[in-house]
């Protein structure tokens, strides 16, 4: 890598944020919860145009029920310095899904004031999505890429990856390094670890009966699911970042009827990956075990993430980063995270990688979701920096 290559590339990015926040405004107000497959799609839509304006091959892999997925592809330019990583790809990775419901954009369109850009899905995600489309296009304009590229683009992170993840797992195991560009935490940091988590639903069945008439011949299943909630929130256990949360019960007929059915949704998270199997068992026992007797209870799996985990390898990519963003005046911080995200697919699969390399934003779910204009450039650069150094730190 040359110094001149670097200053191309950085001075190419360097006049984009105007093109970076139209793009980003176009995807902020095109509707796209994980649901609702049609606009997780628009929103592909807009990052093949983006790809087709500017000479960068893109792949459709169709997925039946959310956001179809998205490979852009760059080959590796000039010399490969590193004969074992020279078929290997840098990977850069986003989603285009958002957790808002439908019309959120209409009730709260893109807007930027006082340097704060706000919108549905404007950090958590989307911003990040337009930082990897842009450094794909300045490494396509000035060259000097240190080997293949590709920027992958899911459309279901928000539940669980249930189709994305085979094909954020196939490009792991080909991935010479990850960079996931979810949001840069408020501090500026990044992130080099996160927690795994399972996603749960439970169905109970009790039986009916007039609460006053014949109360004796009912089996409540809301009986039921109270003490399974109180069993399951005895599992937490802090010391060892092990968290239990039954979010969501629902169940009933009626106020004078004894409940016949109940339902219960609960989250793990979890820090080591050893700990989930011994968690997962004695949950097993909870569901299966009747409280009052005569019910019965049926447990799902609807979503799971495995931990984004530290290694060598990923260490010596965060150091990397650091060096190369504190040439572009950023100070990045080492953070732990107890969100979950499509990094630890990648990290379970071998691929050393580095979450939150995205611009800076906070308060992601909410309507107070924001993302700091100006950090979309630096950050930009600092990841093409990175990029333009892996040789240089053996990776």
């Amino acid at each position: 890598m040359s110094a001149t290559t670097e200053a191309r590339v950085l001075e190419w990015l360097a006049g984009r944020q105007d093109e970076m926040l139209a793009a980003l405004e176009a995807m902020v107000n095109t509707d796209g919860g994980s649901y609702d497959k049609a606009g997780v799609d628009a929103v592909g839509g807009q990052v093949r145009a983006f790809f087709a304006a500017h000479g960068i091959p893109v792949e459709t892999m169709p997925q039946s029920r959310f956001g179809d997925c998205l490979r852009a592809t760059l080959d590796a330019d000039g010399a490969e310095a590193n004969e074992g990583n020279a078929r290997r790809n840098i990977v850069l990775m986003g989603h285009r899904d958002t957790v808002f419901p439908k019309g959120e954009p209409e009730r709260r369109p893109f807007r930027v004031e006082n340097g704060i850009a706000t919108g549905p899905g404007v950090a958590d995600m989307k911003a990040g999505l337009v930082m990897n489309m842009f450094v794909m296009a300045a490494f396509k304009a000035v060259g000097g890429a240190p080997g293949p590229m590709v920027a992958l683009f899911t459309g279901d992170e928000e539940i669980g990856s249930p189709e994305g993840r085979p094909v954020i797992e196939a490009e792991a195991r080909r991935a010479r390094v990850v960079f996931n560009s979810e949001p840069g935490r408020a501090n500026g940091g990044v992130v080099t670890g996160r927690k795994g988590g399972v996603f749960m639903a439970v169905e109970i069945e009790g039986r009916a009966a007039h609460s006053g008439g014949n109360f004796e011949q009912g089996i409540s299943a809301i009986g039921e699911l109270a003490e399974k909630v109180r069993a399951i929130h005895a599992l937490t256990d802090l010391k060892r970042g092990i968290t239990l949360n039954v979010g969501l019960i629902s169940g009933g007929q009626s106020v004078n009827t004894v409940a016949p059915h109940a339902q219960l949704q609960i989250d793990l998270r979890y820090v080591e990956p050893g700990d989930r199997d011994e968690i997962m068992g004695r949950i097993h026992e909870i569901v299966a075990k009747s409280f009052v007797p005569g019910t019965r209870a049926e447990m799902t799996i609807r979503g799971e993430f495995l931990p984004l985990t530290q290694t060598p390898a990923a260490a010596r990519v965060f150091e990397m980063y650091r060096e190369a963003a504190s040439e572009a005046g950023l100070s990045i911080t080492e953070d732990f995270s107890g969100g979950c995200a499509d990094s630890g697919f990648t990290a379970a699969m071998g691929a050393p990688t580095l979450c939150a390399v995205g611009p800076v934003g906070g308060k992601a779910h909410s309507p107070e979701e924001y993302l700091e204009v100006a950090s979309m450039v630096p950050r930009a650069q600092a990841l093409a920096r990175a990029i333009l150094r892996l040789d240089r730190a053996g990776l």
